[in-house]
């Protein structure tokens, strides 16, 4: 096809308004369009490729000279002949050079680059935390600004590879943590499965680092087990000398099972005593963000004996919102340390028995000794636990079954009790 049909820039320069002419033909696809910009005059390429015409726009004239035009066309020609869309070149070039300037931007402001880990990460938690607790995605971002942003961060996510996160998890377990080395893969795991979604990595190199890591060492809360050093604990929670509303504390811990946050945040309106029942809202309850907005309330049967220390204690502090409620500020539930203060003080150290460990000693004692069932147990625990088909019992499921097993089990260590 003829090309170079255009005599010179001379012949261009010519050009007066009011010319009749919409274009000048250089040949084989390049031409320049009259008075298209303002006056000025602009270079186009047409093309085909796939079945398709396309124009590319190569500048306008003077700033784009006859040369360099053509230079460009030859260029888009070349390009077309391997079967490489020019436009889609441009395009890609164009992209690149915003992202390029965009990270210039954020260094400068000390941000890491938009396909670094760390930006990556920060836009997968601000997805994902949605559906958390705050406290649980809290520990999350947390986890990853002290041992993996500071040496991954602002390595780009299409460039980490299996040796670059082993490096950061040997770090954390060298410090004796293993449990938190594998929390921290199962983050990088899933914000690296985020950027291959998002089409900024090809694939999650985490997923090369199975059995790499060391095997996390158990850690359960302490808690009594055998029934002889339980009748102990009961016998003293009995005649705890201290607090009337930690005493109280103390008697309900083993027979309500519930986590130590939510037992000591109880208020009166989430009792009917004389249904014999209490409904933890599911905002303080162990859940998702979800399930906590969402989700129904915890439903805890009442034995008799907890209804006859709930009725004591209401004398007492029944005037106000929590059932226990602060020694020096009414208007605050008790501390957190409380109940394992009182334990310490009964006699009971740190590494046999703490508040969360009632739920451990409950577990235990009703499969092991009581026969109950395990999911009847679960159920109260507020555990979701899954049948052998896999679909997860609803919390308020063996209604029935849970309020026989409460009143069973205070029954139970009543008898422990008076035995001793």
């Amino acid at each position: 096809m003829a090309r170079y049909l255009i005599p010179g820039d001379t012949s261009i320069k010519t050009i007066k308004p009011g010319d009749p002419r919409k274009r000048l033909s250089d040949g084989d696809g390049l031409y320049l369009l009259l008075f298209v910009k303002g006056g000025a005059h602009g270079w186009r390429f047409d093309y085909a490729i796939n079945e398709r015409r396309k124009t590319l726009s190569l500048g306008t004239y003077p700033a784009t000279s006859l040369a360099l035009a053509r230079k460009k066309a030859d260029e888009a020609r070349a390009l077309v002949s391997e079967g490489i869309d020019p436009s889609e070149v441009r395009k890609v070039a164009k992209t690149e050079a915003q992202r390029q300037k965009e990270d210039e931007r954020r260094t400068d402001a000390g941000l890491p680059a938009v396909d670094s880990f760390e930006a990556v990460a920060v836009e997968w938690y601000g997805v994902k935390r949605g559906e958390w607790s705050a406290s649980y995605g809290e520990k999350v971002i947390a986890r990853l600004k002290v041992d993996v942003f500071p040496y991954m961060g602002r390595a780009k996510v299409a460039e980490i590879s299996p040796a670059m996160v082993l490096e950061v998890l040997r770090r954390i377990e060298a410090r004796g943590v293993r449990e938190t080395a594998h929390r921290a893969l199962e983050s990088c795991s899933q914000i690296m499965r985020y950027a291959v979604q998002t089409q900024r990595a090809i694939s999650d190199p985490c997923r090369d680092l199975k059995g790499a890591l060391l095997k996390p060492m158990a850690k359960h809360f302490p808690a009594i087990t055998k029934p002889e050093r339980l009748g102990d604990l009961l016998r003293a929670s009995e005649g705890y000398a201290g607090s009337v509303v930690v005493r109280a504390a103390l008697k309900l811990a083993p027979m309500l099972m519930l986590r130590p946050g939510e037992l000591r945040h109880a208020q009166w309106h989430e009792f009917d005593l004389q249904a014999s029942t209490w409904m933890v809202p599911a905002a303080r309850m162990k859940r998702t963000q979800d399930g906590k907005k969402n989700g129904d309330p915890h439903y805890v049967p009442l034995p008799i004996q907890a209804v006859t220390v709930l009725e004591d204690l209401h004398h007492l502090t029944g005037h106000g919102l929590f059932v226990f409620m602060g020694e020096r500020h009414h208007d605050r539930p008790m501390s957190e340390n409380t109940v394992n203060a009182a334990l310490r003080a009964m006699g009971f150290a740190n590494d046999e028995m703490t508040g969360h460990g009632f739920r451990a000693t409950a577990r235990t004692l009703l499969h092991e000794r009581l026969g109950i069932a395990p999911e009847v147990i679960e159920a109260q625990l507020a555990h979701s636990v899954q049948d052998s088909l896999g679909r997860a019992y609803n919390r308020t499921e063996f209604i029935a079954q849970r309020k026989a097993m409460m009143q069973t089990l205070r029954w139970s260590n009543s008898r422990r009790h008076k035995d001793r």
